[in-house]
C-alpha cells in the first residue's frame, strides 16, 4: 500500500523492484577512472576460489545448502543441491581485499582490510549479493579483522591482538576485549569458536597453545584450558564436536588433542607429521565403524598437503582411510594445500576447498560402505598463472556459437575452455586418465601434481606455451574417432573421421619437442603427437582453416607438416625432395633455406597456398605450401630478432613483433611492409589483431595495453593496468578484449565500446597515458556491452587535431551517409517487421476484474461519453482526409519539401529525414498526395528530390532506400500513371523519368569508380 505524507497532499508510491541507483559509485570515486578510451572493464573468468580465506556454509531451510568463497574484494556463492550453481556475486566490492567471512541465516558477514600496522578494514553484511549494511568499528583500532564469528545475537571478529563483539539484528558496536598475554611473552589470538548450550560464551586460542572462554556479555574471562602437549606451539584449529561439552584443538606440531570442556581432560590424542589447518566431523550419526553404522567419524586436512585424512573416533581411535590429492598442490609451495573442509549437516557429504582455485564435494557411498568419499560435484578454475589466451574460432558451418568460448593455458599444465555465456560450462579439457596411470606407477600423488610433479613424470602434459584452432573439421559431441590418447596409433580408420571429424586444437609445450592434438567437442586430448624433425623443443604451432593440416615450428629452425586427420607427416619446409626455383635472382635465397634459429611464428593462408615463417634469426620466409619451395624473403638481421607472429585473414596482413620493442605488418601478397609501429617499453608480452584487422593491440612488460590504428598508423588508445599483461586476445566478433595478467588466476573481459560510439584516430604520445582498473569478478567498475552503447564520457572532438568534415570533399565522389545502418535496413523491411511484431490471436478480456477497479454500473454516465474504438478509427480517417485537403496545415515533413522545391535547396530537408525514426518516415512517405497543389504534387515533389540528392552524389545508399520505400508503397499509383493522361499521373510520370535517367548515370559512374579502384589496388598488390 502507498505511504501516506501528512505534510503533503502527495503521497509517494513503493520503488521498483531493483532500482538502479548511482549510491555505489558515488562512493567509490575511483571506480569512475577515465581509464581507456576504447576499452571497458566486464568482468573477470576462471575464479572460484583463490585467495587462503575459508570458505563459509549456511543451511538454506530444509532444502539446500549455500556455500559461499572469496575471490578478493567479493563473493561468490553457489548452491549445493544445483551442483555448486554459481547464484549470487557480491556488489559493491569492498574497498580492500576479504580477509574473514561468515555465514549466518540468509546473511554474509565479510571482513575486509589489509594487514599491517596502521591498516583500515570493515565489515560489511550482504544479503542475496547485496549489500545491506555495515558494522561500525570502534574508533583507535586500525587492524583488521581475520575471523568472523555469528551466533544467537552476537556477531564476534577476531583480530590479532583483540576481539570485538557487537550485536546481532542492530548491528551496534557493543565492546572490545584484549587477550593480554604474559609480560615476557605476548601471545596473540589465532583461532575463534563457539559450542552449542555455552550461552554467550566463546573459545579463544592463542599463540601459546591456551584456550580461553569468554563471556561476551560481561566481558570477561572465565575459563584456560592449558596446551594439551608440551611445546606443541600455537593453536591451529578449534572445532566442536556433536558430542556436547567436547572440542578438538589442533596445534602448530600437528598433535590434535579432542578434550572435554567440563572435566578439562583429554578423550583421545592423535599426531600427524604435519600442522592441522581444519577438522570436521561428521554429523548424520554414521561412517564409524566397519560398516560405517556407528557415529564418531572425523576428518582433518593440512595447508600444506591436498590430502584428507578420515578418522575414526571409537576405541581409542584410528586413521580409516586418506583421499589423496583431492587438491592440487603447486610443486614445493607449502601454503597451497587445503585451506577449509566441513561436512553438511545430517548428510554424508563434505566440502573441501583449496589454493588450487577449487571448490569440490565428496559423498559417502553406504552401500557397499567406502571410508573415502567419491568425487559428487566440483568448480575450478586455473590453479596458477595463466600464460596463453586465445579465443576459440567460428566453423564455417555455424555449428559453433562465435566468440561463445575461451581457451586457456596456465603454468598448472592445464588447458581449459571458458563459457562467456555460463560459468557452469566451463571445463578442463581431458589429459586422459591421469589418475589411472599414476596409480599403475604407485604414486597417486602425481595425479594432482603441478608441474614440477606429474609433467617431470610424464602424466600431465608440460606447460602450454602456444595453441593454434580450427574447427571446421571438428566432429563436436559426435566425435567417435577411436584411439588412445597421445600414442600415435599406426592402425588408422579414415573413414570413420571423414564422417565424424577430428582433432580441432594443437599446442605446444615448454621443455617438449612433441606438439599435442586435442579434441575440441569431446573435450579430451586427441591421439596424435607431432614430433620436431630436428628433435628441438617446440616453439611455434599453426593450423590451416580447414583443420587438415598442423605446421610445427622447433627451436632448432626446422618446420613439419603434418595431416591432422591421419597423424602422418606430409613434408617439410623447405622441402627435402625439392632444389631452389631456378629462376629466382634473391641472393639470400640461395645461401640457405632453413631457419638458422628458433621458428617464433607460423601462419598459412586461408587457401593453402602461402605459409609463412619467421625466427629469431631475424628472417620472415615466404613459402609454396604444395612445394616445399622458398618464394621469398626479408631479412631483418642483424637490425633485429623476430619474437613472435599474427595472422589476420580478413585482411591478409602479418605483424611480426620484434626485440628491438617494435611491430611491423607485412602485407601477405605484396611481402613488404606496410605499417612500423613503435612506442613499446620493456618486451612485447603479446599482441593481436582485432576482428576487423584495423587495430593491433599490444601488451609490454611495462603494464600498458597499446591500441594502434593501421589505416593511419596512429596510436590510439594506451592505458595501463596494476599487474602486467602477459596474454591477451580479441573475440572473433569484436566486442570482447580477454587479457591475462601475471598475478592472477582469472582471466579480465573488456567490452570494446567502438561497436557502439565513435573513437577519435587521434595520435597519442606517452602524456594522454591513463591508469585503469582491470575487471573484476562482480563486474562492478565498468559497463557491459549494452551498457557502454549509453555512456556519454567520450571525446566529442579532437581538441588537439583538426576536426575532419562530413561534407562532400569532391563533386565527383559518390558519399554515403553517417546514418547508422540498422536504420535505413529497418525501414527498407518495416512491411516484414509489421508481420512479425502482428498478434496471433486479439486481446481476450479478464474473466475478473481487479477489486480496485471502477464497476461499469458506477461509472456508465462516463462511459458513454467515451467513442468506442470503431468510432475513434472513423474519425481519424475523416481528420486524415480533411487534413490532405487542406495544404496550408501539411506536416513539417511536406513544409520541407514543398519549402525546399521552391527555393532549390533541400539540405533542410533530407536533414531532418535523415534523423526521422523509420515507423514515422513511412507513415510521411505513405502520405504522400498524389494530387496537384501549384505546380507539383506531393509525390512527384518528393521523387524529383530524391533524383536531384542522387544527382549530387550525397547519400547515395539512403536515396536508394528512400526509393525502394516509395515504389514498394506506391506501387499502383506508379502502374496507373504509366497508362493515364490526366496532370497528376503525368506530373508522377516526368519524375520517375528523371530519376530513372539519374540513377543510370550515377551506376555507370559507380562503376568506373570501382574499376578504377581495383586497377589501382591491383597494381599496388603486384609483386612486379
Amino acid at each position: 500500500m502507498p505511504s501516506f505524507d501528512t505534510g503533503s497532499d502527495s503521497f509517494s508510491l513503493p520503488l521498483a523492484k531493483r532500482q538502479k541507483t548511482l549510491i555505489e559509485n558515488a562512493t567509490h570515486p575511483e571506480l569512475r577512472a577515465v581509464g581507456s578510451r576504447i576499452f571497458s572493464p566486464f568482468r573477470t573468468l576462471g575464479l572460484v576460489s583463490p585467495t587462503p580465506v575459508p570458505f563459509t556454509c549456511a543451511r538454506l531451510g530444509k532444502s539446500t545448502f549455500q556455500v559461499t568463497t572469496s575471490v578478493g574484494r567479493c563473493l561468490h556463492t553457489y548452491d549445493i543441491r544445483q551442483g555448486l550453481k554459481l547464484i549470487f556475486i557480491s556488489r559493491p566490492q569492498t574497498p580492500e581485499h576479504i580477509t574473514a567471512s561468515f555465514a549466518w541465516q540468509d546473511r554474509t558477514f565479510a571482513a575486509w582490510g589489509v594487514p599491517g600496522s596502521g591498516a583500515h578494514g570493515g565489515v560489511w553484511v550482504f544479503k542475496r549479493g547485496k549489500k545491506i549494511g555495515s558494522l561500525p568499528l570502534h574508533i583507535g583500532s586500525p587492524e583488521p579483522i581475520e575471523r568472523l564469528l555469528v551466533f544467537g545475537s552476537w556477531i564476534v571478529g577476531c583480530c590479532a591482538k583483540s576481539i570485538k563483539i557487537w550485536k546481532n539484528g542492530s548491528y551496534e558496536y557493543y565492546t572490545t576485549l584484549t587477550c593480554a598475554g604474559s609480560p615476557a611473552h605476548e601471545a596473540h589470538v589465532t583461532q575463534i569458536c563457539n559450542m552449542p548450550t555455552y550461552l554467550n560464551k566463546i573459545f579463544v586460542g592463542k599463540s601459546d597453545g591456551a584456550v580461553e572462554i569468554w563471556n561476551v556479555k560481561t566481558g570477561r574471562l572465565v575459563h584456560t584450558i592449558l596446551p594439551a602437549f608440551p611445546n606443541a606451539g600455537p593453536v591451529t584449529v578449534l572445532q566442536p564436536s556433536p558430542v556436547l561439552s567436547v572440542i578438538a584443538i589442533a596445534y602448530k606440531n600437528g598433535a590434535i588433542s579432542i578434550q572435554n570442556v567440563e572435566t578439562s581432560q583429554s578423550v583421545l590424542s592423535f599426531t600427524q607429521t604435519q600442522s592441522i589447518t581444519s577438522i570436521a566431523f561428521r554429523s548424520d550419526g554414521l561412517g564409524a565403524g566397519e560398516d560405517g553404522q556407528l557415529p564418531g567419524a572425523m576428518a582433518t586436512a593440512s595447508i600444506d598437503s591436498g590430502d584428507i585424512t578420515f578418522w575414526d573416533l571409537n576405541r581409542g581411535g584410528r586413521m580409516m582411510g586418506v583421499l589423496r590429492g583431492a587438491h592440487r598442490v603447486q610443486g614445493n609451495d607449502s601454503g597451497s594445500g587445503i585451506n577449509h573442509i566441513q561436512f553438511l549437516d545430517g548428510q554424508p557429504v563434505i566440502i573441501s576447498s583449496g589454493k588450487d582455485n577449487s571448490l569440490r564435494t565428496w559423498i559417502f557411498d553406504e552401500t557397499p560402505f567406502s571410508p573415502i568419499p567419491r568425487p559428487l560435484h566440483s568448480r575450478r578454475g586455473h590453479s596458477d598463472t595463466i600464460t596463453t589466451v586465445s579465443f576459440l574460432p567460428s566453423a564455417s558451418d555455424g555449428s559453433e556459437s562465435t566468440a561463445k568460448w575461451l581457451l586457456s593455458a596456465s603454468k598448472d599444465c592445464s588447458l581449459w575452455g571458458f563459457s562467456l555465456r555460463k560459468d557452469s560450462q566451463s571445463t578442463e579439457i581431458s589429459q586422459g586418465s591421469v589418475e589411472h596411470r599414476a596409480k599403475k606407477r604407485g604414486d597417486t600423488r602425481l595425479a594432482m601434481g603441478g608441474n614440477s610433479s606429474a609433467s617431470q613424470n610424464g602424466l600431465r602434459t608440460p606447460e602450454v606455451t602456444c595453441i593454434a584452432c580450427s574447427l571446421n573439421r571438428d566432429g563436436g559431441m559426435s566425435n567417435t574417432t577411436p584411439g588412445p590418447v597421445w600414442a600415435n596409433p599406426r592402425a588408422t580408420d579414415t573413414s570413420t573421421s571423414s564422417k565424424t571429424g577430428w582433432e580441432s586444437i594443437v599446442t605446444g609445450h615448454r621443455g617438449d619437442k612433441y606438439a599435442r592434438t586435442w579434441f575440441w567437442g569431446k573435450k579430451k586430448a586427441g591421439r596424435w603427437v607431432f614430433e620436431t624433425a630436428d628433435g628441438t623443443d617446440v616453439k611455434s604451432v599453426a593450423i590451416s582453416q580447414c583443420g587438415t593440416f598442423a605446421l610445427i615450428g622447433s627451436a632448432g629452425g626446422s618446420i613439419g607438416v603434418f595431416n591432422m586427420q591421419s597423424g602422418q607427416h606430409r613434408q617439410s619446409l623447405p622441402s627435402q625432395k625439392t632444389k631452389i626455383n631456378p629462376n629466382s635472382n634473391n641472393e639470400a635465397l640461395q645461401r640457405s633455406h632453413k631457419h638458422t634459429k628458433a621458428v617464433t611464428g607460423l601462419t598459412l593462408d586461408a587457401l593453402n597456398r602461402t605459409a609463412v615463417s619467421c625466427g629469431l634469426d631475424g628472417k620472415v620466409k615466404f613459402w609454396d605450401f604444395q612445394s616445399g619451395l622458398l618464394i621469398d624473403e626479408l631479412d631483418w638481421h642483424p637490425m633485429t630478432a623476430i619474437t613472435a607472429l599474427r595472422h589476420n585473414t580478413t585482411s591478409e596482413l602479418v605483424a611480426f613483433s620484434c626485440d628491438d620493442l617494435s611491430i611491423r605488418v607485412v602485407d601477405m601478397e605484396t611481402k613488404k611492409i606496410v605499417r612500423e609501429l613503435w612506442g613499446c617499453v620493456g618486451q612485447i608480452n603479446d599482441f593481436t589483431f582485432s576482428n576487423d584487422g584495423r587495430w593491433i593491440i599490444a601488451a609490454s612488460m611495462d603494464s600498458v595495453i597499446r591500441v594502434w590504428d593501421l589505416p593511419t598508423g596512429h596510436l590510439i588508445d594506451l592505458f595501463r593496468v596494476s599487474s602486467t599483461c602477459t596474454s591477451l586476445a580479441m573475440s572473433p566478433t569484436g566486442d570482447f578484449l580477454a587479457t591475462a595478467h601475471a598475478d592472477g588466476l582469472g582471466i579480465g573481459l573488456w567490452s570494446n565500446r567502438s561497436m557502439f560510439i565513435p573513437v577519435s584516430t587521434r595520435n597519442l604520445n606517452i602524456d594522454n597515458i591513463q591508469d585503469s582498473n582491470l575487471p573484476s569478478s562482480s563486474g562492478e567498475g565498468g559497463v557491459g556491452v549494452l551498457e557502454a552503447a549509453f555512456t556519454r564520457d567520450y571525446e566529442q572532438g579532437e581538441s588537439d587535431g583538426p576536426v575532419l568534415p562530413t561534407k562532400q570533399l569532391s563533386q565527383g565522389m559518390l558519399t554515403l551517409s553517417l546514418v547508422p545502418k540498422n536504420k535505413w535496413q529497418t525501414l527498407v523491411h518495416m512491411d516484414l517487421i509489421k508481420e512479425r511484431n502482428m498478434p496471433k490471436e486479439p486481446p481476450k478480456a479478464p474473466e475478473k476484474a481487479p477489486f480496485f477497479l471502477p464497476t461499469p454500473s458506477s461509472n456508465d454516465e462516463h462511459m458513454k461519453s467515451i467513442p468506442s474504438d470503431k468510432a475513434v478509427t472513423e474519425l481519424s480517417r475523416v481528420s486524415k482526409v480533411q487534413l490532405s485537403e487542406n495544404y496550408s496545415t501539411g506536416s513539417r515533413f511536406t513544409s520541407l519539401l514543398k519549402a525546399g522545391c521552391l527555393s532549390g535547396d533541400l539540405d533542410a530537408f533530407f536533414d531532418e529525414i535523415k534523423f526521422m525514426n523509420p515507423s514515422k518516415l513511412e507513415l510521411e512517405i505513405r502520405s504522400l498526395d498524389p494530387k496537384i497543389q501549384g505546380h507539383q504534387s506531393e509525390m512527384s515533389a518528393f521523387v524529383l528530390a530524391l533524383s536531384n540528392r542522387l544527382s549530387s552524389g550525397r547519400d547515395f545508399e539512403l536515396v536508394n532506400a528512400w526509393m525502394a520505400v516509395f515504389l514498394r508503397i506506391h506501387s499502383d499509383v506508379v502502374a496507373r500513371c504509366s497508362t493515364s493522361s490526366t496532370d497528376a499521373e503525368s506530373k508522377l510520370r516526368d519524375s520517375l523519368d528523371t530519376w530513372s535517367r539519374v540513377q543510370q548515370i550515377e551506376v555507370q559512374r559507380l562503376a568506373s569508380l570501382v574499376g578504377y579502384c581495383r586497377g589501382v589496388v591491383g597494381f599496388l598488390r603486384s609483386s612486379r
